[in-house]
């Protein structure tokens, strides 16, 4: 063959390919065999092995996954990526109406509303018709390029079709598992002894941090778009609605929503709302709401936007979904820092897109509270579609042989005394039940498996399995131990191979530059969360100065009550502890802190401290604390003399309840918003 012949063959093939795979994997209409699709796949990969100038960014061969990546790039949007506004109820979306039509005044306005896909939001960048680019949304502003990730997913065209595409076409959407991938691929790990992913969302997340693209091939993701970021170009006369803005990506060949409703009028728009929800269980991807869009483009404009959420936009978020089962028994996990937590073990029942067979019963004060007993039929929900925990019990349905729960005076993992220590860590008051042992194989793992946590050092495949075979085998038994692990230690493991090996070795390479308060959070030092991280990294510029600070000078920082500086001055001053830290620092970890204010910042919050409690209907509390923060203010967890204001959402508690008795000025959610100007 020659190279003519090859070119030409090679158009061929990849065209009649992509045809395949937009009728496939978009229209769910396959018009040949999987494997004639494989025999021509096969031809375009031996076409571009013997010519590799073929083998260009839009080649179908593409989807398989490069070589890995050493990290992820940030990749700064060039239009941010905003969230939306949430709402609860009948009343929020009337109100929402209203503002607009104030914003609006004398407009005809009508709504577009599709499902809210519970995956993960995106940008996608064309240029010249061919993907260049494709991003998560991080903070809005910047966020990780997964763009040879994203070229894996195969209904997401990697060369626009049909129409006269822009120069620059920017795209926004969300990446998510289908129900049934997701339970072919749980039933896949179940039987490769690796750990189950927890629900869809988790597992289209965690496919899109991978490294190895390779991996992510193998994972059966899809993609909807559904807006647009930057348009550069002419490409003739461009859509003025929702709707036509869906045709118009529908004929480049991309994945747009398949479910909308057109919508005139409030008592309409909720209508479609209520409809949608009723579909929901039969879309055949997780969805947790409705989003509700004004159909005129022009009209956005005019709307605006606020310092997050465009005005034009709101999100309806649904109940979450309920179901009944029996409790058949109670078990106990040890956790990292001993706490015994009770867990439902339940018969299963399938609840908002996963079987449910386990769910968190809390602590003994909660069991106690709620009557559970082994025998009870209870009710589960999913706390936000994710979390599945018992919320009561049907106790008209109660067995006669049921009989309340006891726990018991040693550790179910190592037989180690349990102790009753009163909590008052700020959070919530009450009593926990701790195994005493500090070497107890539980807290250990524990221990090991939340240093590797996302909002810690973030290592990725370091997971529950991983973690007990690296136990079990004494290779890791203390988190400075991650760092002398070796490629041939890891690839030794049961069900473990060189690549799988050498991915781990890497994310643990990358998380030596960490920033200093995800090192802290890490050490799972008793008491000390994110948010405590984060106020200790603005007021120490290194470990080592923390290390150094009597509890006196803790006290003194923002955010810091006496409990928690005397957790961590007792945390510091333990040799065992010293040594950990000598440790690390040998290996080479980052201790400075990027966080680091030696003056106070600039802005209407500056000084000032926060506690959010309760549901802030229509904001997410990381979206209230990137306010408060990004105006120089500070969020705690806990109510104290010091704090400021005390933001009280639904179903406030023990923290409103402290703010009142301290005399702390409480803000309604609709008071934060004056006084943050948004």
């Amino acid at each position: 063959m020659t190279s003519d012949q090859a070119a030409q063959r090679h158009r061929q093939l990849a065209g009649e390919i992509r045809d395949h795979d937009h009728a496939y994997y978009v229209l769910a209409k396959p018009v040949i065999s999987d494997r004639d699709y494989d025999r021509l796949f096969k031809e375009l990969v031996e076409i571009e092995e013997q010519f590799a100038d073929l083998r260009t960014e839009d080649s179908p061969s593409q989807r398989v996954g490069g070589a890995p990546l050493p990290e992820f790039r940030p990749s700064r949007h060039a239009v941010p990526m905003m969230s939306l506004d949430n709402s609860y109820s009948d009343q929020e979306v009337r109100d929402f109406a209203v503002r607009l039509a104030k914003w609006l005044p004398g407009e005809p306005l009508s709504w577009v509303v599709e499902p809210k896909v519970d995956g993960v939001a995106v940008n996608v960048r064309y240029e010249r018709g061919v993907m260049v680019l494709g991003a998560t949304r991080g903070d809005g502003v910047t966020g990780d390029d997964i763009t040879a990730n994203l070229r894996t997913i195969r209904s997401l065209p990697l060369r626009l079709t049909g129409g006269v595409a822009p120069e620059v076409l920017e795209l926004r959407g969300e990446v998510y598992l289908p129900t049934a991938g997701f339970e072919r691929l749980n039933a896949e790990r179940a039987r490769d002894g690796e750990e189950r992913f927890a629900n869809p969302r988790n597992a289209a997340a965690g496919s899109l941090k991978q490294l190895d693209p390779k991996i992510v091939a193998t994972r059966p993701l899809a993609i909807v778009l559904y807006g647009i970021g930057e348009i550069r170009g002419d490409a003739g006369t461009l859509p003025t609605t929702q709707l036509g803005l869906l045709d118009w990506l529908r004929g480049f060949g991309l994945p747009v929503p398949l479910h909308t409703w057109f919508c005139e009028g409030v008592d309409s728009l909720l209508a479609a709302i209520h409809a949608l929800e009723g579909m929901r269980g039969g879309f055949g991807f997780d969805t947790d709401g409705a989003v509700a869009k004004l159909n005129s483009l022009p009209l956005r404009e005019k709307a605006g936007v606020t310092s997050k959420a465009p005005r034009w936009a709101m999100a309806y978020k649904y109940e979450p979904e309920e179901a009944l089962t029996v409790l058949k028994a109670i078990t106990l996990q040890v956790g990292r820092t001993g706490a015994l937590t009770p867990v439902a073990e339940l018969s299963p029942v399938f609840l908002a897109g996963s079987t449910i067979s386990r769910a968190t019963l809390h602590n003994e004060e909660e069991l106690t509270r709620k009557d559970i007993r082994v025998g009870d039929t209870v009710r589960i929900q999913k706390a936000g579609d994710v979390i599945p925990k018992v919320t009561g019990v049907v106790i008209a349905l109660r067995p006669a042989e049921a009989v309340a729960y006891r726990f018991p005076s040693v550790c179910p993992e190592c037989g180690g005394q349990v102790a009753r220590t009163a909590v008052d860590d700020g959070e919530e008051d009450g009593v926990v039940l701790r195994c005493s042992n500090q070497e107890c194989p539980a807290r250990v793992r524990g221990r090991l498996e939340h240093w590797c946590a996302r909002k810690a050092m973030d290592i990725d495949g370091a997971g529950e399995v991983l973690v007990a075979q690296l136990v079990k085998s004494g290779l890791v038994l203390t988190v400075a131990d991650w760092y002398r692990l070796r490629v041939d230690q890891v690839a030794d493991l049961e069900r473990m191979g060189l690549k799988s090996a050498e991915n781990l070795i890497a994310a643990i390479q990358v998380s030596k530059s960490r920033d200093l308060y995800r090192l802290l959070f890490g050490l799972g030092i008793l008491h000390v969360g994110e948010g405590v991280a984060k106020a200790l990294g603005r007021r120490f510029e290194s470990l080592d100065t923390l290390a150094a600070a009597t509890e006196t000078e803790l006290v003194g920082v923002e955010d810091i009550g006496e409990i928690i500086a005397r957790s961590v001055a007792s945390w510091f001053s333990e040799e065992r502890n010293r040594q950990l830290v000598e440790q690390l620092r040998n290996a080479g970890l980052n201790f400075n802190s990027s966080l680091y204010q030696p003056q106070a910042a600039a802005g209407i919050f500056a000084g000032k401290t926060f506690v959010l409690t309760g549901t802030l209907a229509g904001m997410t509390r990381e979206e209230a604390q990137a306010i408060i923060e990004g105006h120089g203010g500070k969020v705690s967890g806990s109510v104290s003399k010091k704090t400021d204001y005390v933001v009280a959402g639904e179903e406030a508690g023990s923290k409103l309840e402290k703010a009142q008795k301290l005399g702390v000025r409480v803000l309604t959610l609709d008071e934060f918003r004056v006084l943050a100007q948004i």
